[in-house]
């Protein structure tokens, strides 16, 4: 059975979002941020990482565990790095700082390497990667996260999903656009699987003691995520390995939290200080042509014969651009209507106007 949905325009779910988050105590500035970051996520199909962490923000801000008004600041650069402390702001509010600086540095020298401490969630990491292709450069973008995927041969959870994302510009509009995690998937699908009480597929998570499961209450009471492959067997030392290396770029280089140090997740008690890295790179600075090269890879990929007639060959970005279409369509986007109504209770609770 398809599920109701409610389709909210692209304005109107800015607006929400914004001034809940004023409501909880951010000035404007930082609320827009938040609120063009959440909005792009469900836009491009993220859910997991829209409106359904609207809450967890809104929390964060009104227990102080979080600050609404501050400003990040650089603690030292040189022509192509910088060091940043997010002075505990809003994630978008820092990576939005950082990748700035990254595609500042990278226009006049090449390359730009921007690393931060202090920092909270900042949305999907391919919002931030999206931002130097908008300036014909390739951008990368990593973060850390609240401990919560089980490292193979361990019963015990001390690495975040850490997001990996890379965007490449192709031709015109088009782009390379990867942004995933080094988890089987993201903890917010299996709150969404949760939310709608369908159990979860195998390889995405496991109970308190380390073992996999479909049960996604299993997954967020005690339990956590595996690592992309799933089982050791299967190839998820690999994701084991990818985690670490973000792990190392943020956490380690920035001077932040990092591993099993990091703030549990929907905890309010102390700072998450996450470590984040952003990275500009100008490829005019390399081989010529690279727009028209990327593309030609892109499209050779795409023009593949299928192996299922009905299931064309995609490559990173593409789903995305598929639900971006289909949200133009309908003029908005295709919210649940129980995820529109559990917000419209949060939007009660402040005194916002509802969706």
């Amino acid at each position: 059975m398809e599920r109701a949905t409610k389709c909210i325009p692209i304005p109107t779910a800015k607006r929400f979002v914004k001034q809940c988050i004023v409501a909880g105590g951010a000035k404007e500035v930082h609320a827009q941020a938040m609120a063009d970051t959440l909005i792009a996520a469900d836009h491009r199909g993220h859910f997991s990482h829209g409106l359904n962490r609207l809450e967890m923000y809104v929390k964060d801000i009104q227990t102080g565990s979080t600050v609404g008004d501050g400003e990040p600041v650089t603690l030292k650069e040189s022509a192509a790095t910088a060091h940043v402390d997010g002075k505990n702001n809003l994630g978008p509010v820092v990576g939005n700082y950082c990748m700035k600086l990254a595609i500042k540095k990278a226009k006049e020298c090449g390359v730009g390497w921007v690393v931060a401490k202090g920092s909270n969630h900042y949305g999907i990491a391919g919002f931030y990667a999206l931002q130097a292709v908008e300036e014909g450069l390739v951008g990368f973008s990593f973060t850390n996260s609240t401990p919560c995927l089980r490292a193979n041969r361990s019963s015990s959870y001390t690495l975040g999903s850490n997001p990996i994302s890379c965007a490449a510009p192709a031709v015109a509009d088009d782009a390379f656009v990867l942004d995933m995690a080094t988890s089987t998937a993201a903890y917010g699908r299996v709150e969404i699987n949760h939310r709608k009480g369908i159990p979860i597929p195998n390889g995405w998570g496991a109970d308190p003691n380390g073992r996999e499961t479909n049960e996604p209450s299993e997954v967020l009471n005690g339990g956590g995520l595996l690592p992309l492959g799933g089982a050791e067997e299967s190839g998820g030392y690999k994701g084991y390995g990818l985690a670490m290396m973000v792990e190392m770029l943020c956490g380690i280089l920035g001077g932040g939290a990092y591993g099993p140090n990091v703030r549990k997740w929907g905890t309010t008690s102390r700072e998450a200080n996450l470590g984040q890295c952003f990275i500009a790179l100008n490829p005019d600075m390399f081989c010529d042509g690279f727009g028209e090269r990327m593309q030609d890879l892109m499209d050779s990929q795409r023009n593949l014969t299928p192996s299922e007639k009905d299931k064309p060959v995609l490559v990173a970005g593409d789903p995305e651009r598929m639900h971006i279409k289909k949200c133009e369509e309908l003029g908005g986007i295709p919210y649940p209507t129980n995820v529109v109504d559990h917000m419209n209770g949060l939007a009660k609770e402040l005194g916002v106007k509802p969706m």
